[in-house]
């Protein structure tokens, strides 16, 4: 079976941080001279925004570090391509022993890091161990719980073994963290990553050249890059937290391309939409917008009570207002586009009446003349937490907070800094939090493996549901089984226990945004939610 892990996440990259501040490197940085700031003026780049700082770039670490930031240095053995096709990368084939418990990488020739130096099968070991170190951290990531032994064969060979058969492998080795490979100069005395990176060598197209904390980031093409060189030779990365001030920026010509998810409203996107002047796309649904019902707090342990919030706002009205029609209702946790979720599971619809029956038969009532319902003492009321730099959660927290109060139930708002806002999720310190699933390359099963492994939050939310224990051992199951109908059927009835108890409340499914200046031929989403879009970027000539 396999083991639940507590992740505590340890985001340290001090020596990075200064060896970027002061710019001082033989691979880029330090003061440029007048010579490179003409040819830089002159080279085919492109200015984005973003809404917070780009983070330590450390492979092996997670929030405040940025995924696209990530995804520009460094890469990994498989990639996920168009239609959730599984492609090579730096391994160019792969064998999978019959027992599903051998996985033997044949990795790409050729290949060098950012400073000149070999790709090899003892620096992807270096880069796995240092991973599993800490396992705890990346427990979350299903292949984390089951590998058994890293092995360099020779330079051009990896092979890794688990300790029992987990489908999603490969799956899991194309996401955008941990499992990306920092090149030799970058380890920190002892090998542990954990304690931060010495230099940012990756082996992908990009290299970060400048970078002032809270203010910007620039990155240059890789010179020793060993695919196709991106069309564009610069990106700069200015960080704008406010979502109307990014806009403002755009129009005055400051940016050439707002991108990703929540980064502006949806009214503001609308309407950038209809300027001529602009090109604008949306890319198809990469995930599902959620409420996460603590049912560890002993006001929502009660189904009916879940039951009677879930009915309780017009998720229709609601999502067709504040995106402007551009997200679609949810009426499940996982939309139907990932493998095995193609399930008919009956839909909860908005019925304010069957709410309050629900709320009244759960003995919480309205006294005469308050206006929040009371049980034993206590008023019915709750914490929603959510991101504040998120327009999109702002205003659905505003909704939800109007239309129960409607049915009796107090809602107080806070808005937190996304780095505090994971914090309580994790340390179980909440009672409402939007959360949202983590799309392609990683559903469903990276999905049900937070289902059922303590210390990521979603499963302590989930703790008080009666069939817990069902559910848990039924996502162990479904991770381990190499029988395909087995896992349709598996996964159907996780899904539908899901459904039933209402602790995860499916609001609507999420698309990416991506508005540009004229400057840019062409823009293609990535087919993994987290990588850079930069690879598919075109401009026009300067």
């Amino acid at each position: 079976m396999f083991k639940s892990y507590r992740r505590a996440a340890v985001l340290l990259g001090g020596f990075l941080l200064l060896i970027a501040l002061v710019g001082c490197s033989s691979k880029g940085g330090g003061a440029a001279s007048a010579g490179e700031k003409a040819e830089a003026a002159s080279s085919k780049s492109i200015t984005m925004s973003w809404p917070r700082d780009i983070g330590t770039m450390n492979p092996h670490t997670y929030n405040p570090s940025q995924l696209f930031a990530q995804s520009m240095l460094y890469e990994p053995l498989v990639s996920y391509g168009a239609n959730g096709k599984l492609v090579p990368a730096l391994a160019e084939s792969w064998d999978i022993s019959k027992d599903g418990k051998t996985y033997t990488f044949k990795l790409r020739p050729n290949v060098k890091f950012s400073d000149g130096t070999d790709f090899n099968a003892g620096i992807v070991k270096k880069n796995f161990d240092a991973v599993l170190k800490h396992r705890d951290t990346h427990g979350w990531l299903g292949i984390v719980g089951v590998i058994d032994k890293t092995e360099a064969v020779d330079d051009a060979t990896f092979r890794l073994t688990l300790t029992e058969p987990y489908y999603p492998v490969l799956q899991d080795l194309s996401v955008v963290r941990p499992f990306r490979f920092l090149g030799e100069a970058g380890f920190p005395d002892g090998g542990d990553t954990a304690e931060g990176v010495k230099e940012a060598v990756g082996t992908g197209p990009w290299l970060l050249d400048e970078y002032k904390q809270d203010e910007y980031a620039v990155f240059k093409r890789n010179p020793n890059y060993w695919g196709t060189p991106p069309a564009i030779d610069e990106v700069t990365v200015k960080v704008i937290p406010d979502a109307e001030t990014r806009v403002a920026a755009f129009e005055k010509g400051d940016l050439d391309l707002i991108y990703g998810e929540g980064v502006i409203s949806l009214d503001a996107f609308k309407q950038l939409r209809e300027n001529k002047e602009y090109v604008s796309t949306l890319s198809d649904p990469v995930g599902t917008r959620s409420l996460l019902l603590n049912s560890s707090n002993p006001k929502l342990a009660d189904v009916r009570v879940r039951m009677a919030l879930h009915r309780g706002f017009n998720k229709q009205a609601m999502v067709e207002g504040i995106t402007s029609g551009l997200e679609e209702p949810a009426d499940t946790v996982l939309s139907k586009n990932y493998p095995y979720t193609d399930v008919e599971l009956e839909p909860i619809g908005y019925d304010a009446a069957k709410s309050q029956a629900l709320l009244d038969e759960a003995g919480w009532v309205l006294p005469a003349g308050k206006s929040v319902r009371e049980k034993d003492g206590q008023t019915l009321e709750f914490e929603l937490i959510f991101e504040k730099t998120d327009p999109i959660q702002k205003a659905m927290a505003e909704t939800i907070q109007a239309e129960w109060s409607q049915l009796g139930v107090k809602v107080n708002l806070t808005g937190l800094e996304l780095t505090v806002q994971i914090k309580r999720l994790k340390a179980n310190d909440f009672d409402l939090y939007f959360w949202y699933n983590y799309g392609a390359p990683y559903d469903p099963h990276s999905f049900v493996n937070v289902v059922a492994s303590p210390g990521f939050g979603v499963s302590e939310a989930l703790s008080a549901i009666p069939m817990k224990a069902e559910l848990d051992a039924k996502v162990h199951e479904v991770l381990s089984s190499t029988d395909e109908k087995k896992r349709q059927k598996l996964y159907g009835s996780i899904l539908e226990i899901l459904q039933e108890q209402s602790a995860i409340v499916p609001i609507s499914y999420i698309k990416k945004t991506a508005v540009y200046q004229s400057k840019i031929t062409e823009f293609v989403f990535p087919a993994n939610r987290d990588e850079n879009p930069f690879a598919g970027l075109k401009t026009e000539s300067p």
